[in-house]
């Protein structure tokens, strides 16, 4: 133990992604030697094991964002914080267009399609029925996102509902530097002041609560990677080999060029030392599947290796760890492409513009949490008048391969906030010299 001790979290973190690979593999040699039910018994064991570190992540996500957007709000005058908070989502609005239009443009060059559907999805069909009783209401993804918003705080606290959180949370923090600013009795300036304060020790009491979480990444990584490779084994992946490539070229394009183009335009500064110093938490993102579980790495990262002042990482990562999906905008359409390869009807181009919206709408309700992204297929797929059977297909055939796709998009999405905040913090001068 003392040992392992030593060694980063973040190495031990991608050897139990390893390892879990390996085991999951092995496993799923076994369910075909001995059957599914020997198959079934290991990952029955093996699963829970992942599942609590799913359920401690949906534990910590709504109160890390709830606090960190109270506090980053609220530690601003208004005047700076409407220019940064106006910088901040113009960014995340440009960057998800982006990468929406990006992603389609990938999925139309690629043009992915498997022969195949059927036999892939059959094992898949039951979890797809349950799933779309749950999914968003389709009918106008613009009109449900803006209902959305408004809605009993404390009800999407209970819930998880991450869109009116972040509106109550910003709102509240506006409203308590308003009276900090603008009381004139020295009693209430005293109360909110003390309010914050004590919002601020809630934060850092969260932030504590996840250093103990993130001990039992290395365990919680090994379950759910051995699980899924164990259930679904190489030879699925291969099957999805054109799919999988398209999205994960267009993932690594974005990270590795459109980034740093984007960062060396507008900052006027080499691209790739900012990015290496990213490089913890988008692995943490990569091997965990979670923006909410990589948020205190982001920040910690953003605040002493690229040096952004705390109030501004405290507000644009939490926001970005629930609002910007530029991976998942990538991801979308390739499915989108596939639908229309699969049931043989092609994509106009109003319904490449309604698709890319949609896109960049769905994203935005994707929250942090692993495999967000599958629920919000429904909602694009719902501009293509595709039958119920036909959109549980496609839906089916992305839960398939959604272990392997979470990764790569879950790192583009952190990539993106943490790239988003030092762009914003460069121009709105936000970056201390050190």
């Amino acid at each position: 133990m003392k040992f392992l001790k030593k060694i980063p979290l973040i190495y031990l973190n991608l050897g139990a992604f390893v390892l879990g690979c390996i085991a999951g593999l092995v496993i799923y040699k076994i369910g075909n030697i001995y059957g599914a039910d020997t198959l079934k018994s290991i990952v029955a064991v093996i699963a829970p094991f992942g599942n609590i570190l799913v359920s401690m992540l949906k534990m910590i996500v709504i109160p890390i964002i709830f606090f960190s957007l109270i506090s980053g709000t609220a530690c601003m005058p208004i005047k700076t914080f409407g220019k940064m908070g106006l910088g901040v989502c113009a960014w995340y609005f440009f960057t998800s267009l982006y990468a929406a239009v990006f992603g389609s443009i990938i999925a139309i060059l690629f043009n992915p399609t498997l022969k195949s559907a059927s036999s892939l999805t059959s094992g898949l069909m039951t979890q797809v029925e349950g799933m779309q009783n749950n999914s968003l209401n389709v009918g106008n993804a613009f009109l449900n996102i803006l209902y959305s918003l408004f809605a009993n705080p404390f009800k999407a606290l209970a819930e998880g509902n991450f869109l009116p959180v972040i509106v109550f949370a910003i709102l509240f923090g506006l409203a308590a530097r308003v009276v900090l600013d603008t009381a004139e009795d020295e009693r209430t300036r005293t109360t909110v002041s003390a309010m914050l304060d004590v919002i601020d020790g809630c934060q850092k009491a969260i932030f504590k609560i996840i250093e103990w979480v993130m001990k039992y990444f290395p365990v919680g990584i090994f379950a759910l990677t051995s699980c899924s490779f164990a259930l679904y084994g190489i030879t699925l992946f291969q099957s999805y080999l054109q799919v999988a490539a398209c999205v994960i070229t267009g993932i690594i394009l974005m990270i590795f060029v459109c980034y740093p183009a984007m960062i060396a335009i507008i900052c006027k500064v080499n691209p790739f030392p900012i990015l290496w110093k990213l490089r913890e938490p988008v692995l943490t993102a990569f091997v965990t599947r979670s923006s909410a579980a990589t948020l205190p790495i982001s920040m910690r990262t953003s605040e002493e290796k690229l040096h952004v002042r705390k109030e501004l990482s405290g507000f644009t990562l939490s926001l970005g760890a629930t609002i910007n999906m530029d991976g998942v905008c990538i991801h979308l359409p390739v499915f989108a492409v596939l639908a229309a390869n699969l049931f043989g009807f092609e994509m106009t181009l109003g319904q490449i513009l309604v698709m890319v919206i949609s896109v960049v709408f769905a994203s935005i309700g994707a929250g942090g949490v692993p495999g967000g992204s599958i629920f919000l297929l429904f909602m694009v797929l719902a501009g293509f008048n595709l039958t119920p059977a036909q959109t549980s297909t496609v839906i089916a055939l992305a839960l398939g391969i959604n272990p392997l796709l979470d990764m790569f998009e879950t790192a583009c999405n952190v990539t993106g906030d943490n790239v988003g905040t030092y762009v914003v913090g460069k121009k709105l001068n936000m970056i201390e010299d050190k």
